[in-house]
């Protein structure tokens, strides 16, 4: 009878981890460049009370063995990587990719990170930087005097200055990409670090050797499907309940068995 209220007691923790991984995604559905997260689960190793046989000359054995499970575990959160919508800002400093990608921006203590945010504004320099202050890597400055900025789908950046007839080439954004995109970890701030599980990244121009494209003008809205997380939410608390329900009736045998005299 203990097992199965150990084993129930795993599966309400189970839900109540899927439940936090959904209330994220919920909070994070207006959050430009936010990527879905699933939680994914395990069995727990079974407790083998009696082993399969192999059958017997004379006939008889036991072809299955007889196994109870102990419960699940939480395996896992996996990151989704589908392209979200595209909505049209109208800002010039505002940069989505369409397709495979991040851009690679640096921290102020000088490490690398990853995002998928292109909400990007310029420091006191001119310099490209995130909505926290990250730098653009590789780093691209805009005169202040400039009139009129351009960026191209491969990344390359324009800006218009009062007195020369032709754009003058800044730069270009690179996009890094990842072997193993999921391997990445979050470190807040719409960033993402590297791992040894997600690989090194291999930066490349915006729509070459599988590398998505640049839009001026857009924002990347987060994937979230609201819908899916709310049907996903109510699937989680039926099955919190009914996890919950095989406690309740567990206590109810232990009480009927701990009443017989």
């Amino acid at each position: 009878m203990l097992r199965c209220l150990y084993t129930a007691a795993t599966g309400m923790e189970a839900q109540q981890t899927r439940l936090d991984v959904i209330a994220n995604n919920l909070a994070n559905s207006s959050t430009t460049g936010f990527k879905a997260s699933r939680a994914d689960f395990e069995d727990l190793l079974s407790e083998t009370i009696r082993s399969a046989t192999a059958p017997l000359p004379q006939g008889g054995g036991r072809p299955e063995p007889l196994q109870i499970g102990l419960g699940v575990t939480n395996g896992s959160t996996t990151r989704l990587f589908s392209q979200g919508d595209l909505t049209n800002t109208q800002n010039p400093l505002d940069i989505a990719i369409n397709g495979i990608g991040f851009f690679r921006v640096q921290r102020s203590n000088g490490d690398f990170a990853y995002t998928r945010a292109g909400n990007l504004q310029t420091d006191a320099t001119g310099r490209l930087v995130t909505q926290t202050g990250e730098i653009v890597d590789p780093s691209i400055t805009i005169p202040q005097d400039s009139t009129a900025v351009t960026i191209r789908a491969d990344g390359t950046v324009l800006a218009t200055i009062p007195g020369r007839t032709a754009p003058s080439e800044l730069g270009t954004i690179h996009l890094a990409v990842f072997t193993n995109p999921g391997g990445l970890e979050a470190i807040g701030n719409n960033l993402l670090g590297a791992t040894a599980a997600s690989g090194d990244p291999v930066l490349l121009n915006p729509g070459t050797q599988g590398a998505g494209s640049l839009s001026q003008g857009y924002l990347e809205n987060a994937n979230v499907q609201a819908v899916q997380e709310m049907v996903n939410m109510i699937t989680t608390q039926r099955a919190y309940e009914m996890n919950s329900k095989v406690i309740e009736s567990a206590d109810q045998m232990l009480q009927k068995l701990t009443s017989l005299r």
